[in-house]
């Protein structure tokens, strides 16, 4: 792990940490990674990774293919307007979303999918376990590879998601498989994102997003290489640039983590607005527990010095509510 150091928040910079050793079978190896990993989760609640195992090839189509989605005019894109999709999957349009109250809107545009096998066709999945999240995905109709490279991709992270969740157990003295029985159906959503230019940026109250922290336990972040956007706020309340690093993801905590940790993890405030003079892509899987799981702290992260400080929700539920709001449903 590299980068100035870190003092109770204080950060100046994010951590980088190589998951190559996350495939070890050298478990002394696996908890030296696990140990750095605590200590990014507890200081900053961000980090990048690198030695991921994504091939370029899999980001390169992937870009390729939401640059010629986002190029379509709007009205072939509100086809599948998620107001009509259920389980908040399908497109939202620019200044739809509105995360930081008192602004007047995002100014970015988004495609959300789940889960899905990964399959020659579309498959029509059985949601029915989502309870109040339930809804299949829905696939524009151009480009006529969207979904594949999509799918390619969701799949490849969602393996990294995978792989950190045992790394997080570990940071927290817990079994290295304890989560596995609560992402057997994997909540992981994807947002794919494109973000105009507003190299001027002449209103502070229209951010690419505003200020706000994650919904769920994880987010895996893919930012495109030589544009900055994303920004995340210290203790000292200091905005801090995370800058796209080539080969790396960025890995921020969110508040399904805060509250299964006691507040033991951090959900870091953070935000993005797209300054240059070009379009910004980011893709963001956020990787939660499945949704019927209680999210309540865990035995490990509970002291008589540290009583429990969140009541349990199911993590659908916790998702929904938080949606709700984003979109005013």
């Amino acid at each position: 792990m590299s980068s100035a150091p870190v003092y109770g928040g204080a950060f100046e910079s994010i951590p980088i940490i190589d998951l190559e050793d996350a495939f070890s079978e050298d478990e002394a190896l696996r908890r030296a990674l696990a140990k750095q990993i605590r200590i990014a989760c507890t200081d900053v609640g961000f980090f990048y990774v690198k030695n991921h195992g994504i091939a370029q090839h899999c980001l390169d189509e992937v870009l390729r293919v939401n640059k010629e989605y986002y190029s379509l005019p709007t009205e072939e894109k509100m086809k599948l307007h998620h107001k009509s999709v259920a389980g908040f999957k399908g497109y939202s349009p620019l200044l739809e979303a509105n995360i930081q109250p008192g602004n007047k809107g995002d100014l970015h545009e988004g495609f959300r999918i789940g889960w899905e096998e990964k399959s020659g066709e579309p498959v029509v999945q059985n949601t029915s376990r989502d309870g109040v999240m339930a809804g299949a995905n829905v696939w524009p109709d151009k480009p006529e590879d969207f979904r594949k490279a999509c799918m390619d991709y969701y799949h490849a992270v969602h393996g990294v998601g995978k792989k950190l969740f045992c790394l997080f157990a570990m940071a927290l003295d817990l079994p290295e498989t304890y989560f596995d029985d609560k992402t057997v159906h994997s909540a992981a959503m994807m947002r794919t994102l494109h973000y105009p230019p507003q190299p001027d940026a002449p209103d502070n109250n229209i951010l690419g997003i505003g200020a706000h922290t994650d919904f769920v336990c994880f987010t895996i972040l893919w930012q495109q290489t030589g544009l900055e956007a994303l920004q995340v706020l210290n203790s000292r309340e200091e905005w801090i640039n995370v800058p796209p690093l080539p080969g790396t993801l960025v890995i921020n905590l969110g508040d399904q983590f805060a509250r299964w940790t006691n507040d033991i993890f951090k959900s870091t405030m953070h935000r993005a607005t797209n300054k240059n003079i070009i379009d910004r892509y980011s893709i963001a899987l956020f990787f939660g527990t499945d949704y019927e799981v209680n999210i309540e702290p865990i035995y490990t992260c509970v002291t008589a010095e540290r009583p429990a400080i969140y009541q349990a929700i199911t993590a659908g539920e916790y998702v929904k509510q938080r949606l709700k709001a984003m979109y005013n449903k």
